[in-house]
């Protein structure tokens, strides 16, 4: 009872085998970079949803996609306005080819023939130029969460087997099992305390590029709409 009371975690910790200290000081790596990640993602994703508004408080307010592309040129990242700048350099790409038939016919002729699917193609690879920035690291910490418990697994198993030698030995009291056993738990919940935080903020982060996701699909068919009204005559 006295050996129980008097048992100090990180004495125990100190005092442990060398495979366990390392497997600790690989957990705790691995964790101080999980969090790294996490709190470099939130600052992304609050910068990206501030420049998001920014950019779509100028687009509804400006009188022409024009002064929408003239207005934006210096402004930082942001979903809406990769696929703004995608669409609209399209938009002016086809309206070239076209400018010296009949003044634009030419060119509304092919949207009437062919739909807008290459200004759709153009804020589709704004949208994948968006995701890759949204995804950036986000398989890291999603490996972070799925390797830590076993990692910490690993130390569990080395410190149980540390606990069953002592046994072996002839000391098979608690004095004898017990650091093995304390130690082997604590790499457990390490392990643990290093794979919540990455899992949860991984799930979290996903479900956020999702909504972005979804906004990015009302803001280029809004866009569409735009240029659909103008019937990209005046841009």
């Amino acid at each position: 009872m006295e050996t129980m009371q008097s048992m100090d975690i990180l004495k125990i910790l100190l005092e442990s085998g060398p495979v366990v200290k390392f497997v600790l000081f690989i957990l705790i790596l691995i964790s101080v970079f999980s969090w790294a990640i996490i709190l470099k993602k939130r600052k992304a994703l609050k910068s990206m949803k501030k420049n998001n508004n920014t950019f779509l408080e100028l687009y509804k307010s400006s009188a022409s996609l024009k002064e929408i592309y003239d207005q934006t040129q210096e402004m930082p990242f942001s979903p809406f306005r990769s696929m703004f700048l995608e669409g609209f350099d399209e938009l002016v790409k086809i309206r070239e080819i076209f400018s010296k038939e009949n003044k634009g016919a030419g060119l509304h002729n092919h949207f009437k023939d062919f739909g807008l699917g290459v200004l759709e193609r153009g804020l589709k690879k704004g949208v994948n130029n968006s995701n890759i920035e949204l995804n950036n690291l986000l398989s890291t910490l999603a490996s972070i969460g799925s390797i830590s418990p076993f990692i910490g697994l690993f130390g569990t198993v080395w410190g149980i087997i540390n606990s069953f030698t002592g046994m072996a030995n002839g000391g098979g009291t608690i004095d004898a099992v017990a650091p093995g056993i304390a130690e082997a738990l604590v790499a457990t919940a390490v392990g643990l305390a290093a794979a919540i935080p990455a899992v949860w903020f991984y799930n979290f982060y996903n479900s956020e590029n999702t909504k972005l996701n979804d906004e990015m699909e009302t803001f280029g068919q809004d866009f569409l709409n735009s240029v659909e009204r103008t019937l990209v005559t005046k841009i």
